[in-house]
């Protein structure tokens, strides 16, 4: 399936998402057998947040990234391009705010830790993104990025796309309150990046010691980097790679 799949109208997107937040989190829950809440504690796990420090979870829907986010003890504020799911949020006590990933409405350098947990591929210009999250990001601060991926073995792989392109899409339409929005979710995780792309296309936004671990064999992968200590100038480069770390081990610099 061609990259052009992920070329969507952001507008279009936006209102899908409204449309979907009545039944969101209870639909997530289902279609991942429950998986989707060891993701996000293992996302925070990543981030190493400390009490007192500032934390921005993007795309951040109806705010359960972020509560489990501030069980670390970390001052967390939620951000969503959607309105709806905003609002579905409201009843956590929680800060979440409406803006949109490609223009954030923070000062520069502003948080300690930036997180995006399942929406970098709904963004239009990713890389863009990924840059605006280096700009809000103090120096040295952190970044995990949590997103569907390919798994890595073989027969696993083929079970995961027949699920996506059949079993999804059917338990969407029982559940959903927006079944059209997992049809979307499917066809986009199938066009986004694997592992390694997707690490190249962070160290290319400016961040730096980039790694990632996959979890359930691969459906997901967690990417971590590290802001630069300065901004590079126009013509010098950070010079690092990308890492993929495997139990105790990884590959050069290191979720």
């Amino acid at each position: 399936m061609s990259r052009a799949t992920l070329a969507r109208d952001p507008d279009e997107v936006t209102r899908m998402f409204d449309e979907a937040a009545g039944h969101y989190d209870r639909t997530n829950t289902l279609l991942s057998g429950g998986q989707d809440r060891l993701w996000r504690a293992r996302a925070r796990a990543a981030l190493a947040l400390r009490p007192g420090e500032r934390c921005l979870d993007i795309a951040c829907g109806t705010g359960v990234s972020t509560a489990e986010l501030a069980r670390s003890g970390a001052a967390v504020v939620g951000i969503d391009r959607s309105p709806g799911m905003v609002a579905r949020g409201a009843a956590r006590s929680l800060d979440l705010r409406v803006g949109d990933a490609l223009a954030l409405p923070f000062e520069t350098a502003a948080f300690d830790a930036v997180t995006i947990m399942f929406g970098l591929r709904n963004v239009v210009d990713p890389g863009a993104a990924l840059r605006e999250m280096a700009r809000v990001t103090r120096p040295g601060g952190r970044l995990v990025v949590c997103e569907f991926s390919h798994p890595t073995w073989a027969p696993f792989r083929t079970v995961y796309l027949r699920y996506l392109m059949g079993g999804l899409p059917r338990i969407a339409d029982l559940v959903s309150s927006n079944p059209d929005a997992y049809t979307y979710l499917s066809e986009t995780i199938r066009a986004w990046h694997d592992q390694r792309s997707l690490a190249a296309l962070i160290r290319e936004a400016g961040w730096q010691r980039v790694c990632w671990r996959n979890l359930t064999g691969g459906i997901v992968a967690l990417h971590r980097a590290l802001a630069p200590a300065r901004q590079p100038g126009p013509e010098e480069s950070d010079g690092d790679g990308d890492g993929r770390e495997h139990g105790k081990q990884q590959a050069e610099s290191a979720v």
